[in-house]
């Protein structure tokens, strides 16, 4: 179930579900991972230019969203699709009543684009706080313009809504999943994909002593600081279930930090997450950091060339992972009253 603990035996699956619990992620040999994983070269930090610019028009809390975010969340797409089973989406959609979908937060546009083209004759929707989306899309595929925290004016509803990837980005979590039951059909489902930031190990080998631990916790502490949830997913369910919708499940997944896993599929996600992390590091610390907890530039460019020297280790110096929380319900068929939006 959701709240099951890990179970530590040997990684053999790709998938996890509410009734499988995530197995424990075997590390490879330090000589097997010194001759196979070859670390990429992509430590270049981010040019002064290009540290918020367009973010500093719409997103208070000082992320990035420039064309190097924007290259690092299609690849951020990639990683989430793998790591939760290879799955554009997890609720059981009815193909023959889905004909209007929602993207939340749809960033690039990616999601959208793909279920596009999976659900022909439905028209998707995606919105988000900058157009950073393709213009070339499918013909069913529209973009807009949107804070999904302002009132939701529009009367429009839909057969399947998708919240993911959006840590970090709501203020009120409660409030959000109201109005996305208010906005779904009788019988249409939500479905909700975070990732944990807050990294762990299972072997004991990510301690309080390294610089990555005590640069993330200082991260998760300045997402805190700007009155956002770092770790919205393991709330998602009860968030879900006090909202009203019936056939709720969540589900929890993994992934390496690193590329240290024995195992070719997790070794596989650890590499995209190297790469995602080590590109994201300095545009998410540094006006975080200096805004933020009040920190100077200099002391943050030390803080962060420590982390990339942990993470760039090899043969690693810790097996450090992170959770994925997939949840999805159905409003019911009898809906009772719409829920007041708060």
């Amino acid at each position: 179930m959701a709240n099951s603990p890990p179970a530590a035996v040997p990684a053999e699956s790709a998938t996890t579900t509410a009734d499988s619990p995530p197995a424990a992620v075997q590390a490879e040999s330090p000589a097997t991972t010194t001759a196979q994983t070859p670390i990429p070269n992509v430590t270049a930090p981010l040019e002064p230019e290009e540290e918020g610019n367009v973010g500093d028009l719409f997103w208070a809390y000082k992320f990035p969203n420039d064309e190097k975010e924007m290259d690092r969340l299609d690849l951020a797409h990639a990683m989430i699709v793998k790591a939760t089973g290879s799955k554009l989406f997890h609720a059981p959609l009815d193909w023959e009543k889905i004909q209007s979908i929602l993207d939340i937060g749809t960033g690039t546009g990616l999601w959208a684009v793909e279920m596009g083209d999976i659900f022909e004759r439905a028209e998707v929707y995606g919105n988000d706080l900058s157009a950073i989306q393709p213009q070339w899309v499918p013909p069913n595929v529209r973009f807009e313009i949107d804070d999904v925290e302002s009132p939701w004016v529009e009367t429009k509803k839909y057969d399947f809504i998708m919240c993911r990837y959006m840590t970090a980005s709501i203020t009120d979590w409660p409030k959000l999943v109201r109005n996305i039951y208010n906005h779904l059909n009788p019988g249409g489902w939500v479905e909700f994909l975070d990732m944990n930031p807050e990294f762990y190990s299972e072997d004991g080998s990510y301690t309080k002593d390294h610089t990555t631990y005590k640069w993330n916790q200082a991260f998760l502490g300045a997402i805190r600081a700007v009155g956002r949830d770092p770790t919205p997913g393991p709330g998602h369910e009860g968030r879900v279930r006090e909202a009203g919708f019936i056939n709720v499940t969540a589900e929890k997944y993994k992934a390496p930090l690193t590329p240290w896993a024995k195992d070719r599929h997790y070794k596989d996600l650890g590499m995209m997450n190297l790469v995602l992390t080590i590109d994201g590091l300095e545009g998410f610390s540094m006006k975080m950091f200096t805004e933020v907890l009040g920190r100077t530039r200099e002391e943050v460019e030390v803080e962060i060339t420590g982390v990339r020297n942990e993470l760039k280790a090899n043969p690693p110096v810790f097996h450090a992972l992170v959770e994925f929380d997939v949840v999805y319900g159905q409003k019911p068929l009898a809906e009772p009253e719409e829920q007041t939006e708060a």
